[in-house]
């Protein structure tokens, strides 16, 4: 009898020892200046995911639409207020579709899942339970080539090798013979005398967008994944659907603007331009489109928060990109990121424990628009090409730290060893850490809309290199936003730089903190700060 009691003694003290290990998810405590101020409009805070290496819910290796519905919670649990979940209302899939490759980028059948990520059951499903989150789905739509196993393409190589002249596929793509070749594009052999443009690879033919037959094509696509519960797309290499003619390239996305709306009147479309801020303002006429002067290791918002760059001069960039869309668009969405699927990964510029990626995160979440995280940024992972002809180490797995069982894609070679900043499960109960910088930022961003839809008032701040900011004002209501990218404090007089008067300090993130005095500012190094 002794021996058991003993025993159950023991066990109890063993249950106690473990529970008492592990600590509770940190939560954030929301109080009346953190408070969500969810507004049902366009703009939102995006998550880009690479399906395939996000999170495997059958053990295959392979990232998967379950595995991410799975996921929904760690991304927003639909509650605001809980301070629990990254808290995004928007994800961004990159391509979904049938395809031959990893990356899936070569679209066989428009109006499919692929196989390896699940069914269009799964898709509705993550759609409804992203819908019941208050999160906005978008998928990538690439549609100047397709891959060279599509219906399409086969259909009018074997029409050509019969003969058959008269088959309506021929039209769908760019063919020529040998004398209708233009320079500067790119050609392949493709039946009899005939040639396809392919600009990207061979394994991947230009359609051809004069053809009412591919508008039509694309009109029924549209149609498809609007009724599937999709809130718009974006849209890959809009610059190339006619190389090196931006004006037909207007044109035609012109028409696809107007085709979304028909169907969907508040469809969100954004457009990749990879080009200088001068060639993609043009095209935000239609749509949305990246910013990617905002982005990577030489872009506005890594000089400024690795301090290579004044604060001041990030401000003024805001402001002067923002005056130069403007001239296209009355009131643009516009689109700020540090990294995507393209790209090296941010963390490997920005250092985590020196506080650059947090200054990073508050110099572009806390700006202009529709921000795009890439998965996995906000726990700092790390990624870059080097020397390797393909981009799967810059899609690297999510590193959960439990039980998940995704791998690496195809071709990666990237060493796990190069990981040093810890994975979900090392961060997600650290109140200091990465992942709940980030969950505060986009708290305090939900919590003062004015961030995101005002009218920007730079300030200039002379004699200042790593201090500056701006008044943001929505619906007459106003802000201030001020950033310190330096080591030490600051402490400035906010009446000697606008007439505005500060009362309440609505919230701080980063290595330090902030208070409001009169208007006496206090802000301590690479920190960041909003006030009211």
């Amino acid at each position: 009898m002794i021996r058991k009691l003993w025993i159950g003694i023991s066990l109890l003290a063993l249950s106690f020892l473990l529970f008492s290990c592990t600590k509770p998810e940190y939560v954030i405590e929301v109080d009346e200046q953190l408070e969500a101020h969810i507004l049902d409009d366009q703009f939102r805070t995006y998550y880009e995911i690479f399906v395939g290496s996000f999170s495997d819910s059958n053990k295959d290796g392979l990232g998967d639409l379950k595995g991410m519905t799975n996921r929904l919670d760690y991304l927003n649990d639909g509650d605001p207020n809980s301070g629990k979940s990254l808290g995004i209302d928007g994800i961004w899939l990159m391509p979904i579709m049938e395809s031959p490759s990893y990356h899936k980028y070569d679209v066989a059948d428009y109006m499919s899942i692929d196989k390896d990520y699940g069914t269009l059951e799964d898709f509705e499903n993550f759609v409804d339970e992203a819908d019941s989150r208050g999160i906005n789905v978008i998928i990538d739509l690439v549609l100047n080539h397709t891959s060279m196993y599509h219906t399409w393409f086969k259909q009018a190589k074997t029409a050509i090798n019969a003969g058959d002249l008269t088959n309506p596929y021929i039209e769908y793509y760019s063919l020529v013979k040998e004398d209708g070749k233009e320079p500067g594009k790119t050609y392949y052999p493709f039946a009899q005398d005939y040639f396809y443009e392919a600009n990207f690879s061979q394994t991947m033919p230009e359609l051809n967008m004069d053809s009412l037959l591919v508008k039509a094509e694309i009109i029924d696509i549209l149609q498809f994944w609007f009724d599937l519960g999709v809130s718009g797309f974006r849209l890959d290499a809009i610059k190339y659907v006619y190389l090196n003619d931006t004006q037909k390239n207007l044109d035609f996305w012109s028409w696809f603007i107007e085709e979304c709306v028909k169907i969907n009147p508040d469809a969100y479309i954004v457009g990749e331009v990879w080009s200088g801020d001068a060639l993609i303002a043009p095209y935000y006429a239609n749509f949305s489109n990246f910013d990617f002067g905002m982005s990577q290791l030489e872009g506005a918002v890594a000089s400024t928060a690795n301090a290579a760059d004044a604060v001041n001069n990030y401000v003024s960039y805001l402001n002067n990109y923002r005056n130069m869309i403007e001239d296209y668009s009355e009131n643009p969405n516009l689109t700020p990121f540090i990294s995507n699927h393209d790209m090296n990964r941010s963390a490997g510029y920005l250092n985590v424990s020196d506080y650059r990626m947090h200054m990073a995160a508050n110099l572009y979440i806390w700006s202009y628009g529709t921000p795009f995280l890439y998965y996995g940024e906000e726990i700092g992972m790390k990624g870059s090409r080097g020397t390797e002809s393909t981009d799967a180490n810059r899609r690297l797995k999510m590193l959960w730290g439990d039980k998940d069982t995704v791998i690496d894609p195809v071709g990666s070679t990237y060493d796990i060893e190069k990981q040093t900043n810890g994975t979900v499960k090392d961060q997600i109960n650290d109140p200091n850490s990465l992942f709940n910088h980030y969950k505060k930022v986009i708290m305090i961003r939900n919590a003062n809309p004015e961030i995101a839809r005002g009218t920007y008032t730079p300030l200039t701040f002379t004699g200042y290199f790593t201090f500056g900011g701006f008044l943001s004002t929505y619906q007459e209501s106003t802000v201030g936003i001020f950033h310190n990218t330096g080591e030490t404090a600051i402490t400035i007089d906010l009446s000697l730089y606008t007439d505005y008067t500060f009362t309440i300090l609505r919230g701080f993130a980063g290595k330090g903190v902030a208070s409001l005095s009169n208007q006496f500012l206090t802000i301590d190094g690479l920190t960041s700060v909003v006030i009211k």
